[in-house]
Order: C-alpha cells, then structure tokens, then sequence
C-alpha cells in the first residue's frame, strides 16, 4: 500500500493542524460576537428560575444548586418553577431536594413544583416545599403573570376542563403554563409528546397562552414558536442526555453538554430568558415580546454553544 514520502505526510498534517485551528478560531469568534443578553433586572419586575428533571441527589445537581445560588446574587429570583421528575428512585426530601437548595430556601426562595413520571404524586403534593396544597395541578399569580402547573402524567379530562376554565378566567397580561412532558422536543430519546399535544394544544391556542416551559428530555432546547406559543425544554437540571439533541427545522437554540438551569424577567410586555450551565456559562439567552397575546421572540437569539452540529 502506498503511503507517500514523509515530506508528503508531514505536509498533510500541517494543513490539517492549519485547517483545524481555523474552525476553532471561526467557531471563537462567532462566540464572541454573540454575546448573552443581560437580565434588565428591573424593580418591581417578575423574576423567576425554572429547573427539571433535578432529584438526584447526586454531586450534579447539588453543583447546579450552588450556581442558582450565585446567579441570585446579581439575580434576586424569588420563585422556581420545578418541570417535573422532582425526586428520581426512593422519596428523600432532604437529600434530593433540601440539602442541594438549602441555600435558596433559607433565603426564602419559594418552589412551584409540578409532576413527572418519576415523581410519587401522593407525597409530593402534600410536602410543604412543593406548594402544591394537596393539588396535582393548579395555578397562581405573580405582578401581571398567571402560572398554571399542569400534571402531564394524567391528562385527563377533568383536567382539561380546568385548564379550559383556568385559562379562560385568566385576567392577567401574561399566561404560562409549565409541566414535564414537552409538546415539543427534538431530542432523540424522548421527542415531542404527540398524545398530550393533539389534546391539550388546542386549549393553549385558544386561549393565547404565551410561554411553555417543559422538562423530560435531558437536555436544554429553546424551539421556535409553535402556533403564536413559545416553547422551552429545560430538563438538565440535575440529569443529562450528552449530544442527544438532533435539531431541525423547529429548533431555535440548544444545549446537550453540560446540565442547565433557566432564568426569566417578565417586565411589562418583555420576557426576557437566559439558559445557565452548570459552571455558569449563559449558553442561551434572548427577549420575547408579547404582542396582542400572541408571542413573538425577538431578535433571534445566539444558538447555543455545545450545541452545534
């Protein structure tokens, strides 16, 4: 078999190194100039944190916690939303819950949880911490927004009619709905929840619902918006499905490489977000505009690094 001189060989290699740091050098310097977008951090504005797929109790999630924790510093959040799989394998509120946010509780951060697949709904809806009072979905209010937690792992119409008579009642500007099984994924391992979409996607439609925040997959995706309603998946907050994103066409922004945690200011008719490693990296961020109840991001956000295939 031919090989070529060792001078030809040894050109080869150069090119490749030279080609190979010039991909890197792009590659930092699209980085560069997309720069995360700052949190306004406006008085009196509603700020928040949302975390899924979290209770482990493992070394990870305790790390994401501790991250939380320096974000409010500069971030003063006062509320999480919890997507979902609060609690994996046997039900220990101190390990996997009190000890990893012992912080953020004893600052008076108040957790909003909703239900997964994982989670004992018996217990969870009666634990304090939660604040769910006894309830597998429910909803409440902060400034001009209303929350509704939702139970995907029982659409059932009982539900549905709540929701269709929570949401229409509804008075406030904004209207969020947060719960664990996305309508809208495109990670390979778990995708779009098809079955739960066909039934309660024409609820959210019709009553101009403007944000959905979601968990399951392991991974962070921001889609694009999906008739007028914006989508999040955010369920690497404790768990994580390394390269498991396969994006197309619906995918905005995504991040598969590290577990993340969200931060959201709702100030007026903006939303604004950013997506946070572990470490602390901001590896999505952007604005959303309500307009006429329907929303609309604006601009288009930086696609998250890690991320790109």
């Amino acid at each position: 078999m031919r090989t070529g001189s060792p001078l030809a060989v040894f050109g080869g290699r150069r090119l490749q190194a030279a080609a190979l740091l010039l991909t890197l050098l792009t590659s930092a310097a699209v980085l560069l100039a997309k720069a995360p977008q700052a949190l306004p951090n406006r008085a009196n504005s509603v700020k928040f944190a949302a975390i899924g797929d979290n209770g482990t109790g493992g070394s990870e999630q305790t790390q994401v916690g501790a991250q939380m924790v320096k974000s409010r510093a500069s971030f003063p959040f006062d509320f999480v939303i919890m997507l979902g799989d609060n609690m994996y394998g046997s039900t220990d509120f101190v390990k996997k819950f009190e000890q990893p946010y012992a912080a953020l509780l004893t600052a008076g951060v108040k957790f909003q949880a909703s239900l997964g697949n994982h989670d004992d709904p018996d217990a969870q809806i009666k634990y304090g911490n939660f604040n769910m009072n006894g309830q597998r979905y429910y909803s409440f209010v902060r400034g001009n927004v209303r929350f509704f937690a939702l139970d995907s792992t029982d659409m059932s119409d009982k539900q549905l009619a709540w929701i269709d008579a929570s949401l229409g009642d509804a008075r406030e500007a904004w209207k969020i709905c947060f719960f664990h099984h996305p309508l809208y994924s495109n990670a390979a391992r778990h995708g779009s929840q098809v079955d739960i979409r066909v039934r309660l996607e024409p609820l959210l439609v019709k009553h101009h619902v403007d944000v959905v925040f979601s968990g399951h997959d392991h991974v962070y995706e921001r889609l694009k918006p999906q008739k007028g309603i914006a989508y999040f998946v955010s369920g690497a907050g404790g768990q994580l499905r390394r390269g498991n994103i396969r994006p197309d066409d619906e995918t905005a922004a995504y991040f598969d490489q590290d577990r993340s945690f969200m931060l959201i200011e709702i100030a007026g008719s903006e939303l604004h977000f950013q997506s946070v490693s572990r470490t602390g990296s901001v590896v999505d961020s952007g604005v959303i505009t309500r307009q006429a109840s329907l929303a609309a991001a604006r601009p288009e956000a930086p696609v998250a690094f890690g991320g790109v295939r």
